[in-house]
């Protein structure tokens, strides 16, 4: 199905198991605050609504997604979490910038979660116009907050079932 077409949030045919037993960070982006707050919210209701307890999600902002990465080493490194989610909205410009940031960004990301060995959940919205994003985060292709949040959940009850 065309991606014009579908709710990408849908989780419907999917067993999530419960959030409960877990600890979650979620770094949040300021840049394009109108975007990453609806990430975000549909990040945290999400993890409710699965069961995570309101005392084990903590919540961080940074200035922009570049940012994310070091928030992200700073939050494994200080906390006991089970799973971190990056949030945040790169749309493109005129100049190369975009390019830059995003490959940073997803580099970035995936090498905290390499050198942790936890799960570093890529939620970063890389659109380009302001309404392709707002499409993404709670608009007619679903939040990828919600995304975000599911893949933590189901990454860190991963990882605990792979070491244990």
């Amino acid at each position: 199905m065309a991606t014009q077409l579908k709710n990408l949030s849908d989780f419907s045919e999917t067993d999530v198991p419960s959030a409960a037993p877990y600890h979650f960070g979620i770094v949040v982006a300021e840049w394009n605050a109108e975007i990453t707050n609806a990430l975000y919210q549909g990040a945290y209701e999400s993890l409710l609504e699965h069961g995570a307890l309101i005392d084990n999600i903590f919540t961080y902002s940074v200035p922009g997604s570049f940012e994310l990465i070091a928030g992200a080493d700073i939050l494994l490194k200080n906390k006991k979490l089970d799973a971190v989610i990056c949030l945040g909205c790169v749309i493109q410009g005129e100049t190369r910038h975009f390019d830059f940031i995003c490959d940073a960004v997803a580099n970035g990301i995936s090498n905290v979660s390499l050198k942790y060995s936890k799960p570093v959940i890529f939620g970063v919205l890389t659109t380009d116009n302001q309404q392709q994003a707002i499409d993404r985060a709670g608009g007619k292709h679903g939040n990828k907050g919600v995304e975000g949040a599911v893949t933590a959940i189901k990454m860190a009850n991963l990882f605990e079932t792979l070491n244990s």
